[in-house]
């Protein structure tokens, strides 16, 4: 926390971009900021990559649908508009979508950011990526981390959460191995990109 704190200006908004692996824990890490430097007296809100999902018909339109989660099925220009948008503007509420996975749509003006929010906490898979629109999605980021958990965890989990919200164990473990794992290639890819890396199992019990 004290590395966020340190980062911010006198008048300008702090986003930090935590980006990781399918299923490393970006989303509990991000969470686990937010509250933390509220808790500590510094307005944080997260809000995370994931409301810039294509719609399903739109993946469907596109032939997509097979591989949602892949970096060309993400509107990465309108994440940089709103990134870009949320550092420079604190004159009024900001309002940012977020992915509803009950129904594994993004929802529009979820996720209010409010003008004396001081520090943005966003995650997603492709936040160090060069190609498109995402180094002008890093642009807009203070800082980036890198969240990493071990492989075997991670993929537990990761196969756990496709079977939390519908998919059978078989083919969970499918779609891991032919669609996430596939991503995770190319994000494990620009890690040394980052400007720190995250042990997320010290984070998530408290440690420095």
């Amino acid at each position: 926390m004290d590395r966020v704190k340190a980062l911010g200006g006198a008048d300008g908004r702090t986003l930090i971009g935590i980006a990781g692996c399918p299923g490393a824990g970006k989303t509990t890490a991000a969470a686990w900021l937010a509250r933390a430097l509220a808790a500590a007296g510094t307005p944080a809100v997260q809000v995370p990559m994931d409301g810039f999902h294509l719609a399903n018909a739109e993946l469907v339109r596109l032939g997509r649908r097979d591989r949602k989660g892949a970096i060309d099925t993400f509107d990465g220009h309108g994440y940089r508009a709103l990134l870009e948008r949320l550092a420079a503007d604190r004159g009024a509420v900001v309002y940012a979508p977020e992915y509803d996975r009950r129904v594994e749509e993004p929802v529009a003006g979820s996720i209010a950011v409010p003008p004396e929010a001081e520090v943005v906490a966003t995650e997603g898979n492709y936040l160090l990526d060069e190609d498109g629109p995402w180094p002008a999605v890093r642009a807009a980021l203070t800082e980036v981390w890198y969240c990493e958990t071990p492989e075997p965890l991670r993929l537990e989990r990761l196969v756990a959460r496709h079977e939390r919200f519908g998919k059978s164990p078989e083919a969970a473990r499918r779609w891991v191995a032919e669609v996430d794992e596939r991503n995770a290639a190319r994000i494990r890819a620009t890690r040394h990109r980052a400007d720190l890396v995250v042990d997320f199992e010290a984070l998530a019990v408290g440690r420095p």
